[in-house]
């Protein structure tokens, strides 16, 4: 049964009501609909750092343009990879603690490509990256909550190493968000113009306005959109609504998120456009964490003196950032038909507050701070080359710097101290001076191997970066240590299209992740519990060596992928016990060193027919095993999800638009799950159907309505579950949301 709530009524209303308010518009001409299908194969940027379709590069790539972001009623990462096979994003619920415990602090953590996650996985808005993810005690940083879909016009990821065109980070693939652009608002014809988006869902009672605006005239065009979504805590199917840790339903949520993006563009000449952009994303929660509470003891004991009565949380994720870009485009140009740069700079910081009420000792507070700043430059240029050999050279060259702090304080009197052992504040590790620089070169050749043989595309490029950690022993105690190191990471990729119907390619690339400040320096100590740990100057980066071969074609209506890759990865990054007997007098250290190896297998399959003009079957499937290797020691890798299959039925005609979707999971094996005592829960299979529809009942409005998980399907997501032990007894808390309803109504003026 759907909730009977003030949204549910909202949501109800917006249909009744969307029709009469549209039939009263006397435009005549329709804009492009949401969700109607792309006319040409979409173009990928983040596969090769060029304009290319995604059916000729030799990797597994997907581009979800803004139509289908709205139709799927993507809200953030999660909602919008829902419905991937190899892709996933861990969120767990609010269930964490003020000096122990994360559980779903981080909020959407970050994407997982095809078993990898997190930092390993890079993250880029308009080519700039996004900041890094970071825990330490208490204090848990995502990365998924600095984004806002409602100002992208697309999002791209690559599965496989991307360092040959972006250099660190890109382990496992790529995520990559553009925003708008007046263009994408206005019309051929339009001077002036915008669109307005009403929203609202069941699964978190929340509300969404969306607004944007842009302007043409002459030379000069402009955009301003502003969003606002305010909410409350994502829904679950656990019961038990105790007002202590035994509790299974949602803590109660506050959420607010606010997104500002302006655009201003200077068209200087045919070839020469200037432009600003200016960003900002903020989102602020209030949780009162019921599970965080002590249970009562049964009569005639009594609480302890550190029983926790109430806790509560104010967090806050903000990132703002502002850049100037120069953009050449002049395909008739003899030598450079292509050029872009960029000089950004940005900010962001995750703040995290938890008010604690215990008993009868002293109450604590604690704070927690993570901070980036950055600035950059980045260039790069193409050319395409006639002659004996045709080809597109591009080649560029990225600079940045970035300065990043943390903090953990709390209560500065005696009455609540900080922990045993500590002193406030206290740095995790210190301020650090992080630069990066590097340059690639890459060739696109263009060979026809003779009659009959179709064409042939080879892809080499090869990238140099250097990396630096240069920290600041101001307000820093421990011992602390620079780290400079450089990284070639070649690429080799080739596609050969023998005909319509069937393509090969293959690839084989290196990736590395250059070693984060907190690993590098890692400055804790507490003498008296007998642990201390230290830097380590030696750390080398992560490294991968990716191949992936694959078929792909089109016969008629109806098109498919088959892929397999093999990814090895070496040096992981881990903390270890290096020496100590874990006395006062001898302590234990702890140190970051290069530890674990890993390898991850996999086979995906896709396939698309369109079985008539307005009908469409898609299907995929993959399968992903993955192992990392500690001492010699073989053991599951826990980050890779089971094995899934999507089936999806769509329509579009007219006025008209209808999805089904299918997503069936595998159960996760005890197997497949490191060993670990007591065991980790190990969750079922499940099959989950969601459902959409779109409507235009007049010219430029449209309403759009998603009822996900339509069976009321009761299961947990492996991504979201994972590490909890098999005798929790709050299983059902991480419980996905049960059948609920989304709506949306857009008019493009």
């Amino acid at each position: 049964m759907l909730r009977q709530t003030p949204v549910t009524l909202a949501l109800l209303a917006a249909w009744g009501l969307g029709a009469p308010a549209a039939q009263s518009q006397t435009q005549t001409q329709t804009p492009p609909s949401p969700a109607t299908p792309a006319a040409l194969a979409p173009i990928t940027n983040t596969a090769t750092r060029t304009d290319r379709r995604v059916d000729e590069v030799p990797a597994t790539v997907t581009v979800v343009p803004a139509r289908d972001i709205q139709a799927r009623g993507a809200r953030d990462l999660k909602t919008l990879f829902r419905g991937e096979v190899d892709l996933s994003v861990r969120t767990g619920p609010t269930r964490f603690g003020a000096a122990l415990g994360t559980t779903g602090r981080a909020g959407n953590e970050g994407l997982n490509i095809r078993g990898l996650e997190g930092n390993q996985v890079l993250m880029l808005v308009d080519g700039i990256r996004v900041p890094s993810s970071f825990s330490f005690g208490a204090l848990a940083t995502g990365r998924g909550d600095y984004l806002a879909l409602e100002a992208t016009q697309a999002a791209e990821v690559l599965r496989g190493p991307a360092s040959t065109s972006f250099g660190s980070d890109g382990l496992a693939g790529a995520l990559s968000l553009r925003t708008l652009d007046p263009s994408d608002v206005l019309r051929p014809e339009q001077g002036f113009g915008g669109f307005v988006r009403l929203g609202a869902s069941q699964v978190d009672d929340s509300l969404l306005i969306t607004a944007a605006t842009a302007l043409r005239r002459g030379p000069w065009q402009a955009l301003l959109l502003l969003s606002q979504r305010e909410g409350h805590e994502t829904d679950n199917q656990g019961s038990n609504t105790a007002l202590n840790s035994n509790r299974t339903a949602p803590n109660p949520v506050d959420d607010r998120q606010r997104v500002l993006l302006g655009k201003l563009q200077f068209q200087a000449t045919p070839a020469h456009r200037l432009g600003l952009t200016l960003e900002a994303v903020q989102r602020r929660s209030e949780v009162d964490v019921i599970s965080g509470r002590s249970v009562a003891p049964p009569p005639p004991a009594a609480l302890p003196a550190t029983a926790v009565l109430g806790l509560l949380a104010r967090d806050r994720v903000e990132r703002q950032r502002v850049s100037v870009d120069h953009r050449y485009d002049d395909l008739n140009a003899p030598w450079l038909q292509k050029a872009e740069t960029r000089l950004y700079a940005q900010e962001a910081e995750t703040r995290q507050v938890s008010l604690e009420d215990r008993n009868t000792a002293a109450d604590r507070t604690r704070l927690g701070r993570y901070s980036e700043r950055v600035v950059g430059f980045s260039t790069q240029g193409q050319a395409s080359l006639t002659g004996a050999l045709n080809q597109r050279l591009s080649g560029g060259v990225d600079a940045s710097r970035t300065r990043i702090t943390a903090v953990r304080d709390g209560t500065p009197n005696p009455s609540a101290p900080p922990p045993f052992g500590e002193n406030f504040p206290a740095k995790p590790f210190p301020d650090t001076d992080y630069a990066l620089a590097g340059a690639f070169v890459q060739s696109e050749i263009e060979l026809v191997p003779g009659a009959g043989g179709g064409s042939f595309t080879l892809i080499p490029g090869l990238r140099w970066d250097r990396y630096s950690l240069q920290p600041s022993a101001s307000g820093y105690v421990g011992e602390i240590v620079s780290l400079n190191d450089e990284a070639f990471t070649p690429r080799l990729g080739a596609v050969w299209r023998i005909s319509p119907a069937l393509a090969p390619y293959a690839q084989w690339a290196r990736g590395f992740r250059a070693p984060a400040p907190g690993q590098v320096n890692n400055g804790f100590t507490n003498v008296a519990a007998g642990y201390r740990s230290v830097g380590n100057p030696n750390l080398r980066p992560e490294t991968a060596n990716s191949i992936e071969l694959g078929l792909r074609g089109q016969a008629g209506a109806f098109s498919w992928q088959l892929a397999g890759y093999d990814n090895r990865y070496k040096d992981f990054i881990s903390q270890e016990a290096v020496s100590g007997a874990g006395t006062p007098a001898n302590p234990t250290v702890f140190q970051f060193i290069n530890l674990a190896q890993a390898r991850i297998r996999g086979v995906e399959a896709r396939a698309e027919w369109r079985f008539a003009p307005a009908w469409r079957l898609s299907l995929a499937s993959a399968v992903v095993r993955g192992t990392s290797t500690r001492n010699g020691i073989d053991e599951p890798l826990d980050s890779v999800d089971p094995a899934r299959a999507a089936l999806g039925l769509h329509y579009s005609a007219g006025p008209w638009a209808f999805d089904a979707d299918l997503l069936h999971a595998q159960g996760k094996s005890a197997s497949r799950i490191r060993a670990t005592t007591p065991p980790r829960f190990a969750p079922g299979g499940y099959t989950v159907l969601d459902l959409g529809a779109r409507w235009e009942p007049a010219p430029r409005w449209t309403l759009l309505a998603q009822l996900h998980n339509a069976l009321d399907a009761t299961y947990i997501p492996w991504a979201d579950v994972r590490g909890l032990p098999a005798t929790s007894t709050v299983v059902d808390a991480y419980t996905a949301p049960g059948r609920h309803l989304q709506l949306a109504l857009r008019h493009d003026f």
